[in-house]
């Protein structure tokens, strides 16, 4: 249940963050906690350094981001309730 809400929770607010600080620190912050979120299942993200938001895959339900790592990039879908989608891509 802790997880469900960690994950609506970043749905939720995720998109508000540049509302609350500066551009760069959202930015920032975006990958920190989407690269956070992937580790936690599992994959592999050695210094996230940018986390964009893409508009056309996105749902008002389903938030899609493109994380890029140090040793990675991935297509990250997340959805309330459920286990986040990723994808890793070249």
């Amino acid at each position: 249940m802790e997880g469900t809400m960690r994950i609506f929770r970043l749905a939720v607010l995720l998109p508000l963050a540049p509302v609350f600080v500066s551009p760069a620190s959202a930015q920032a912050t975006a990958a920190d906690i989407v690269a956070a979120h992937i580790r936690s299942q599992g994959y592999p993200c050695d210094a996230p350094q940018a986390a964009k938001r893409d508009s056309r895959a996105s749902r008002p339900d389903e938030q899609v981001w493109v994380l890029t790592c140090a040793n990675a990039r991935y297509r990250v879908r997340l959805v309330p309730d459920m286990a986040a989608a990723v994808e890793q891509i070249h």
